[in-house]
């Protein structure tokens, strides 16, 4: 009986082996498979088609036979003419030598004062620490400013710029006397 146990145990242990594997079986997946079929064949692919190509039209480039905007020949023509037309005849004086007030910008030179001498009105420019001594038809300023009139509380100057077209035009610019610390208390 031990053999026939023995050899019924083995059987049994087989059979259970068998069993084990048939649940392994792939009947899930062949349902898997089915529905994924079905899905791949319902299914329908919307790709719009690829536009055809524009048709290129080739620019004609007729201006080959015009002047070169570049050409310094063209360049030095306009400049004759710009010599030519009469803009009123205003321009500084660039041979005249220049005055020591004249290498500072008009908006660092303030009047503090001024003082009057032999009948001639001066004002008192201060530049950083230094004061100066003016009068008029003395030049200030990088602009070619001549100062025109003095007063107690102003000093005048007419500069001459130029505007946007490169045409010199005059500015009247006014320096007000700049009351101290001192005088305000």
């Amino acid at each position: 009986m031990s053999k026939r146990l023995s050899r019924f145990s083995r059987f049994s242990f087989v059979l259970a082996g068998l069993l084990a594997l048939a649940g392994c079986g792939d009947s899930d997946v062949q349902e898997v498979r089915q529905w994924m079929k079905q899905v791949d064949n319902s299914a329908q692919v919307a790709v719009k088609p690829i536009a055809a190509p524009k048709n290129f039209i080739p620019f004609a480039y007729v201006a080959q036979d015009q002047i070169d905007p570049f050409s310094a020949n063209k360049l030095l023509a306009e400049l004759a003419r710009l010599d030519r037309k009469p803009g009123g005849g205003l321009k500084p004086d660039l041979d005249r030598r220049k005055e020591f007030l004249e290498s500072f910008p008009l908006d660092i030179v303030k009047m503090v004062g001024t003082m009057e001498k032999a009948k001639v009105m001066y004002a008192l420019l201060q530049v950083d620490k230094a004061v100066y001594q003016v009068r008029p038809g003395q030049h200030v300023g990088q602009n070619f400013g001549l100062i025109t009139s003095i007063s107690d509380d102003a000093v005048s100057v007419k500069e001459i710029v130029q505007d946007a077209t490169g045409d010199w035009v005059e500015r009247v610019s006014k320096l007000e006397l700049q009351e101290s610390k001192e005088n305000q208390k």
